[in-house]
């Protein structure tokens, strides 16, 4: 795990960081629906978890943007960029309705990514706790998919005043609409290292990433 600290003197955002870290502690959350019609067709096709092809495109697009791979370091009051960040997944147990989380390793290359996360998850069937461990794992983004439902919005409140940068994503059950399957996103960033636009931009990028991965497999 490495990661560069930032300047906030030169940090292309220093106003905004400086307003949303101290003035005006917030996040951001937006949720839109994207096509995933043809990510679900090759999910079908070539037998493949269509969670586990969309939890690579998610993640090869949160790795692709220094903004998306923000922390901040309480105990030296740093504002770093992770080299790499790495889906922290769950695992839903049907007998006990609780989760396990699961920590993949993000791999550009999808075949080995896809691999290892399917290890992960069932590995993380036979384990019911909950780990959480912020030490253990500081590079992670958290990545959640919320099975049961097709929703319009959803709202993730963290304490005010608390520097969380790391991405939450949830995502639901895609749903047929006038032909096409379009799955609810959701994206939450910490507003003093990101805006409208570059919460906005993760759809984008998803959009163009489930293209190019169709082509390119």
């Amino acid at each position: 795990m490495n990661y560069k600290v930032i300047d906030r003197e030169t940090y292309y955002r220093k106003d905004v960081f400086r307003h949303f870290s101290k003035d005006c502690k917030c996040s951001i959350s937006m949720t839109a629906r994207i096509d995933v019609t043809d990510l679900a067709a090759y999910s079908g096709i070539t037998e493949t978890k269509f969670y586990l092809n969309f939890l690579y495109i998610l993640s090869k697009v949160l790795n692709s943007r220094d903004d998306y791979k923000m922390d901040y370091l309480y105990n030296t009051d740093e504002l770093i960029c992770y080299d790499v960040i790495n889906p922290c997944h769950y695992v839903f147990h049907e007998d006990t309705e609780t989760c396990t989380t699961v920590h993949s390793v993000y791999c550009e290359d999808y075949k080995t990514f896809y691999q290892n996360a399917l290890c992960d998850l069932e590995n993380a069937k036979k384990n019911l706790e909950y780990e959480f461990d912020s030490e253990k794992y500081p590079n992670w983004f958290d990545a959640s998919y919320i099975s049961w439902l097709s929703y319009d919005s959803l709202n993730l409140e963290l304490p005010d005043g608390y520097l969380y940068f790391p991405p939450i994503i949830n995502w639901g059950r895609y749903r047929e609409e006038n032909g096409r399957l379009l799955m609810p996103v959701t994206v939450r960033l910490n507003h003093a290292i990101a805006d409208g636009f570059l919460v906005a931009n993760v759809f984008r990028l998803l959009e163009q990433e489930i293209k190019s991965f169709l082509v390119n497999s």
